[in-house]
């Protein structure tokens, strides 16, 4: 179902922030470091990942969950996945002086730097763990400390930067919080979650990937071989629409397992089936060999962030009308 993994030299690090780092500390004020470590985060990322963990919640008790669960699984959450984030920043602060998508980065501008990026990531790393631990549960814990691992050293370490397969096995972390939400609440596992990890296993490639076609000169500036870098715009819609169509079918997976009713259904079928629509219609634009502004990729990747947030507001609210 996709292609085989294809191998590439990373780029030769270099220092970055060329401009940014000749700034003296009073040349970088108060306010704008505390937005530059916020941005270390990725928050708006995060917001995705509440998303999906916040409905889960309700689907494990099948009703509202104790609200300080909530308050502090969304926190450890927000702490573990920004931690994770700045450490990738950390990373990747070579190549990303090299895009133009990621030029403003904080250790790219000098606002941070390095040092002081690497502090913050691993302090977070610690502090997420130990909040899920000592205030949630301790399985809780470790699947956010795996997830923050696995998208640190698996994919932004091994796989990024050597395989077009990056983004389909890094995805997992992605997936992860899917899991912390169902454990947060009943301290075990289920196949409801599973499930879940599975759509999103399956959303994220589709969800990436025409973002990628949109910047793909970006990646292939700084040797990332991201699949829309290494394959023609035919073969990555191909992939989109065979990860789309497991997608929609693994998320219709609940009800017949008994976790949902007809409400989660018809979502999931509703907006499943447009994304399969806007999954083919790009397929179509790109046998056509549209390309440009015309092949309108932008619309799956801006449609999947409406889809995924669609169907766990269905998780969430399922249980209420059963």
């Amino acid at each position: 179902m996709s292609l085989s993994g294809v191998c590439v030299t990373a780029v030769e690090s270099r220092p970055v922030g060329v401009a940014g780092a000749s700034q003296s500390p009073s040349h970088r004020p108060f306010g704008a470091r505390c937005k530059a470590f916020v941005a270390l985060t990725k928050p708006r990322i995060i917001e995705l990942l509440l998303i999906t963990t916040v409905p889960v919640m309700f689907l494990a008790q099948q009703g509202v969950p104790d609200l300080k669960l909530v308050v502090l699984t969304c926190l450890g959450g927000y702490l573990s996945a920004g931690g994770a984030n700045a450490l990738n920043m950390y990373i990747d602060r070579d190549i990303d002086a090299l895009m133009d998508r990621t030029s403003q980065r904080p250790l790219v501008t000098g606002m941070v730097s390095p040092r002081e990026c690497l502090a913050f990531g691993l302090t977070l790393a610690v502090v997420s763990t130990l909040l899920f631990g000592l205030t949630v549960n301790w399985l809780s814990a470790w699947l956010s400390l795996g997830a923050l691992l696995f998208y640190v050293v698996v994919y932004t370490m091994i796989l990024k930067r050597r395989t077009a397969q990056n983004i389909v096995w890094g995805g997992i972390a992605g997936c992860m919080p899917v899991l912390i939400g169902w454990s947060s609440v009943t301290d075990s596992m289920s196949w409801a979650p599973v499930v879940l990890f599975l759509v999103m296993f399956f959303w994220t490639p589709p969800h990436y990937w025409p973002l990628s076609m949109k910047v793909k000169d970006d990646y292939a500036r700084v040797g990332v071989p991201m699949l829309p870098v290494v394959a023609s715009n035919k073969v990555v819609a191909r992939q989109i629409v065979l990860y789309s169509w497991v997608m929609v079918a693994v998320s219709l997976t609940l009800t017949p397992l008994g976790y949902t009713g007809w409400f989660y259904t018809l979502v999931a079928l509703v907006a499943g089936g447009w994304w399969l629509w806007e999954a083919h219609a790009l397929q179509a634009r790109a046998k056509a060999e549209v390309t440009g502004g015309k092949l309108k990729e932008m619309r799956l990747f801006h449609w999947s962030i409406t889809y995924v947030s669609l169907l766990f507001v269905a998780v969430a609210v399922d249980p209420f009308l059963r």
